[in-house]
């Protein structure tokens, strides 16, 4: 467990963990080592077990708590205000630029394709962030929904886990082949197939069965 720490030591657990994620981006989770991190970071060994007493897993949960963080705040606000169509393409143009922007760098590739599979508790971070970011999407699909966007017997929660599904499908192909046309068009599909569904009609209700005595 880590120690209770003053704002000096805070940020200097902060820092040691924002490097570690740097190189773990750059040279991958399972060829870093402690002595990367150090030699990154200029701290000692001493310096580091102070900070992480249990050792690289503890150090690797806290750069997967943080390149969490890291994927949803780079969403936001966008991702918040998902309240109309012209706010669904801002959260659309935000994602692409972002991970054009970041490439193999993308804190996502760390988590998904690395950190998620390196410890038991990185595994459960991925987790939560998936379960948070279809939390937003479902959140702004019912907004929708709400104000007669969509259809009103719309599935929130599988439409939002298709749509995070396609994005990071998207992504997978654009960290493979480099190419980002695979996350526009998962984006756009599926906000497109969204909107689609205002257009249809509601599922008719059958009329109760009258019985004839």
């Amino acid at each position: 467990m880590s120690p209770t720490l003053t704002r000096k030591g805070a940020a200097t657990r902060q820092r040691i963990v924002e490097g570690a994620a740097a190189e773990i981006r750059e040279r991958g989770v399972a060829v870093t080592t402690l002595d990367d991190i150090r030699a990154r970071t200029a701290t000692s060994k001493s310096q580091l077990f102070h900070y992480f007493p249990e050792g690289k897993e503890e150090l690797l949960l806290a750069v997967a708590r943080f390149e969490a963080t890291q994927v949803m705040a780079a969403q936001q606000p966008q991702l918040g205000e998902l309240d109309s169509w012209a706010a669904w393409r801002r959260w659309r143009d935000t994602v692409v630029s972002h991970y054009r922007e970041r490439g193999q760098y993308c804190p996502l590739n760390v988590l998904i394709s690395q950190l998620g599979r390196a410890t038991p508790g990185a595994q459960a971070v991925v987790t939560e962030l998936l379960r948070s970011w279809q939390n937003e999407l479902e959140a702004g699909i019912r907004r929708l929904r709400d104000a007669g966007e969509v259809s009103p017997d719309l599935d929130a929660e599988r439409t939002a886990a298709a749509l995070l599904a396609g994005l990071q499908g998207g992504v997978v192909v654009m960290l493979s082949t480099g190419r980002i046309d695979h996350l526009e068009a998962a984006l756009d599909v599926g906000i497109e197939n969204l909107r689609a569904s205002g257009n249809r009609p509601p599922t008719p209700v059958p009329a109760p069965e009258v019985r004839r005595s």
